[in-house]
């Protein structure tokens, strides 16, 4: 199973080479040689997006973990993921 980041299924435009990057910037999540690497067996941050600040959920750019949780853990994103990685789900 190939597991996708969340730009891939939420299709916000913010990867690089995004189509929303000029204008809304590159996401947190998607930056190149993150320390986020790998977490949940994403790329960058790709799947760990709950826990950077400045990823963009509803159209509005995300405060901090602390500020967006309870809303992440309503989204599909989260769930499938906290689905797919079992008992070695990192949040």
């Amino acid at each position: 199973m190939v597991k996708k980041n969340c730009w891939e299924i939420m299709l916000c435009g913010r990867e690089p080479g995004g189509a929303h990057v000029g204008e809304l910037g590159l996401c947190p999540a998607a930056k190149p040689f993150s320390y986020y690497d790998g977490k949940n067996e994403g790329k960058s941050g790709g799947r760990y997006c709950w826990r950077i600040a400045g990823t963009l959920c509803g159209g509005k750019t995300q405060g901090t973990y602390a500020d967006k949780i309870k809303d992440c853990k309503k989204c599909e994103f989260y769930v499938m993921v906290r689905e797919q990685e079992g008992e070695y789900f990192i949040e």
